[in-house]
């Protein structure tokens, strides 16, 4: 019975990233910025490079407050890594509620 307890707990692990792959939405970067400027109303609010060859960026909807974090490859090719609704700004660090830092 252990055996095939550990068994159908391998067969779960190895079977997430392919379940998480075929999830994830990959297209050109003027394809998605598009449908998410058209589609959502989001625009680019930032981002930083994670690697030389990778760079992140979230966008998001004020009107909306959908947003999306896109991974970009050095060969134009992005992905949309999440997305979401509920979007909240920072608060100015004179805002920010006592016990979180920073």
């Amino acid at each position: 019975m252990r055996a095939i307890f550990k068994g159908l707990c391998l067969i779960a692990v190895m079977s997430v990233p392919a379940a998480a792959q075929a999830q994830t939405s990959c297209a050109s970067r003027d394809t998605l910025v598009e449908r998410l400027a058209s589609g959502y109303g989001e625009s680019f609010q930032g981002g930083g490079m994670q690697t030389d060859q990778r760079v992140f960026e979230v966008w998001f909807s004020e009107e909306k407050g959908t947003w999306t974090i896109l991974l970009t490859r050095a060969d134009g090719t992005s992905c949309v890594m999440a997305h979401g609704t509920n979007w909240r700004e920072a608060l100015p660090s004179d805002k920010v509620p006592a016990g979180i830092p920073g």
